[in-house]
C-alpha cells in the first residue's frame, strides 16, 4: 500500500509541477498577444513533453538515487515514508501555488519537505548550512541578474531595432520569440523529468524508462489542464508587454537557464521566467511592483510552509 501510494503522490508532483511550471517558458507569447492562451499552453506543453521524452533516451543516466541534498543523511533518505512525505508535500504546495496564481519554484519546495521530515526523523542534526546553496542563494541571486540582465537585454534588442529597422518585418521577432519559448520549455522538461523519477527508484516495478514516460504524461495533463492562474498572473499582472519585450524577456530566460544548468549556477528558473518578465517591463515603467513583491512573498514563504507541511505528514506516516 505505501509503494501504491508513493507512486501515486508521485505522479501528483508531476502533475502539479506542470500545472506550475509548464507555462512559464510561453507566458511571453501570451502577455504579447502574439498567440492565445490556448495556443501557448498548447505549445508550451507540447515542448515539455518533448523535452521529458527526450530524457527518457538521452537523460536516463541523470536518474540518480534520490538523495537528501545534503540536509540530512543519505541512509535515511531512502525511506518509503521520507519520500511519500516529500512528493505529497511539493504537490499540494506547487499545486496550491499554481490555482491561487503564484509561480513558485518546486525544487524549493523539495528543501523544504525535506527539511520538515529531516527534523522530525533526526531533529537538530539537519544540516541548515545546505540551505545556503538550495534556497537562499538562488532567492537572492536569480531575481536580481534575471532583472538587470532582462533590461540590459531589452535596451540593446531596441537599439538593434532602431539601427536594423527589424521591426519592419515582425515575422522575424516571431519566430525567434517561438523558437526561444519551445527551448526553454523543452530544456525545462528534459532537466526536470530525471528529478521526479528518482522519488519512485525504490519501486522495483518500474523501469527508469516507463517511470520517466509516465512522469512525462502527468507534467504534459498538469499544464494543460491547469495553468490558467498562472497564466494570468505571469502574462497580464506583472506588466504589459509587445513582442520585442517578450522576446528579450525569454532570451534572458534561456540564457540564464542553460548557463546554470551547464555550469551549476544556483538560480531558479521560476525566478529567473518571473524577473525577466518583471525586468523588461521595468526598463519601460509598466511593470507592476507591487504584484512582483507579492510573487516575491511567495517565494520567501515557500520554504517554511513545506517545511511544516512535509513535517506533520512525515509523523501521520510514522
Amino acid at each position: 500500500m505505501l509503494i501504491i501510494s508513493l507512486f501515486l503522490a508521485t505522479l501528483f508532483l508531476a502533475y502539479s509541477n506542470g500545472a506550475n511550471d509548464n507555462f512559464k517558458g510561453v507566458a511571453t507569447l501570451f502577455g504579447s498577444r502574439q498567440t492565445s492562451y490556448q495556443t501557448a499552453i498548447l505549445w508550451g506543453s507540447l515542448t515539455t513533453f518533448a523535452g521529458a521524452v527526450a530524457s527518457v533516451f538521452w537523460a536516463s543516466k541523470l536518474v540518480e538515487k534520490f538523495t537528501a541534498q545534503g540536509i540530512f543523511p543519505d541512509a535515511i533518505a531512502n525511506a518509503p515514508e521520507i519520500h511519500l512525505a516529500v512528493a505529497i508535500t511539493t504537490g499540494l504546495t506547487v499545486l496550491v501555488a499554481a490555482l491561487t496564481g503564484f509561480p513558485i519554484s518546486t525544487t524549493h519546495s523539495i528543501t523544504g519537505a525535506l527539511l520538515g521530515a529531516g527534523l522530525v526523523a533526526i531533529g537538530l542534526k539537519v544540516n541548515f548550512a545546505a540551505l545556503e546553496s538550495l534556497f537562499i542563494l538562488p532567492l537572492l541571486l536569480s531575481p536580481i541578474i534575471a532583472i538587470c540582465l532582462a533590461a540590459v537585454t531589452h535596451k540593446l534588442v531596441q537599439y538593434i531595432n532602431s539601427k536594423l529597422n527589424i521591426q519592419a518585418n515582425p515575422r522575424i521577432i516571431d519566430t525567434c520569440h517561438l523558437i526561444s519559448s519551445g527551448i526553454i520549455s523543452f530544456s525545462r522538461g528534459f532537466n526536470d523529468t530525471p528529478k521526479f523519477v528518482s522519488i519512485i527508484l525504490i519501486i522495483d516495478y518500474f523501469s527508469v524508462q516507463g517511470g520517466m514516460l509516465t512522469i512525462a504524461m502527468a507534467m504534459g495533463l498538469g499544464g494543460l489542464l491547469n495553468s490558467q492562474q498562472i497564466a494570468q498572473t505571469m502574462s497580464q499582472k506583472i506588466t504589459t508587454m509587445n513582442h520585442t519585450q517578450g522576446l528579450s524577456a525569454n532570451m534572458v530566460t534561456g540564457i540564464l537557464v542553460i548557463a546554470a544548468n551547464h555550469f551549476g549556477l544556483p538560480v531558479s528558473m521560476t525566478q529567473v521566467s518571473v524577473s525577466s518578465i518583471f525586468g523588461v517591463g521595468l526598463i519601460d515603467n509598466q511593470a507592476k511592483t507591487r504584484v512582483f513583491y507579492q510573487i516575491l512573498f511567495s517565494w520567501i514563504l515557500t520554504l517554511p510552509i513545506s517545511t511544516i507541511i512535509s513535517g506533520i505528514i512525515y509523523r501521520l506516516l510514522q
